[in-house]
């Protein structure tokens, strides 16, 4: 397992990042810590030079992990399953944009908050709209070389794809190899009845790791039991990214950064395959 931060431009709409500003200086704070990869949340990637990302990632030796996708929905409203078929025409598009900026860096695409909301729907309704526009995009990303991750997110933030076993079955209905599910420690805390069942119910199709604290704050700084967690991943030999993606709490940026990564590095020196 590797360590990855997540970071973000200062036009992020969403708060629980523990670095949001100059990408560039993202980086080299990730770095300067020891993190082996940064995850950049991107609203929209023709906004960013990814040529000068990718210099200066490769002269600090350090990876992109993935790229996120949600500030798309949160500031422009753009996701998979919206009623109005235009919505969801320009949201493949910029997704295909994140793909793209994504097969630069070897990168996955985390689909989250971009999904949408069923609102009013049945979950199979809005499933079936979800899957049928996700086969399209999981092709383009075939062609890139490049996999998507669905995220469950917990359901005081969305109403669609809450928890790790309904995701599995949509991956399933999805049916595309390079399409998997990305675990986040603090949805998991609210959604999951037993996190370490809903982790190996996953495990084959398990290609990426979100963490934070019970509080959303950096590990280390609440309550939730990651030596269980951990356990449970060594166990079925996931090798993938642990990516930090908590608030800049208890007190700023890069000492929260800090903190969840010496939490990480106590961990590995008991789990680490």
């Amino acid at each position: 397992m590797k360590t990855a931060l997540v970071i973000s431009t200062s036009d992020a709409a969403f708060n629980s990042l523990a670095f949001k500003g100059d990408l560039v200086k993202g980086v080299e704070m990730a770095k300067r810590i020891g993190y082996d990869a940064v995850e950049i949340a991107i609203r929209d990637p023709d906004k960013v030079d990814r040529n000068q990302i990718k210099e200066v990632a490769v002269n600090l030796g350090i990876e992109v992990a993935a790229v996120g996708t949600g500030q798309a929905f949160l500031s422009e409203g753009l996701n998979l399953i919206d009623p109005d078929e235009s919505v969801r025409n320009r949201t493949a598009d910029r997704l295909k944009c994140h793909i793209d900026f994504a097969s630069t860096f070897g990168a996955k695409v985390i689909i989250g908050f971009i999904r949408g909301s069923r609102k009013t729907r049945t979950f199979e309704q809005a499933a079936e709209i979800f899957s049928a526009q996700m086969r399209v995009i999981a092709d383009y990303a075939s062609s890139k070389n490049v996999t998507l991750v669905i995220e469950p997110l917990n359901r005081y933030e969305i109403d669609f794809l809450n928890t790790l076993e309904q995701t599995y079955r949509v991956v399933q209905i999805i049916d595309r190899n390079n399409v998997g599910i990305l675990a986040d420690t603090f949805h998991m805390n609210i959604e999951e009845a037993d996190i370490q069942r809903s982790i190996r119910l996953v495990a084959d199709r398990l290609y990426h790791f979100h963490i934070a604290d019970s509080n959303r704050w950096a590990p280390g700084t609440g309550h939730y039991d990651f030596e269980s967690t951990f356990r449970v991943l060594n166990d079925i030999g996931y090798n993938g990214y642990i990516s930090v993606e908590c608030l800049p709490l208890p007190d700023g940026t890069e000492h929260a950064a800090k903190i969840a990564y010496d939490t990480l590095q106590r961990l590995f020196k008991v789990f680490q395959r």
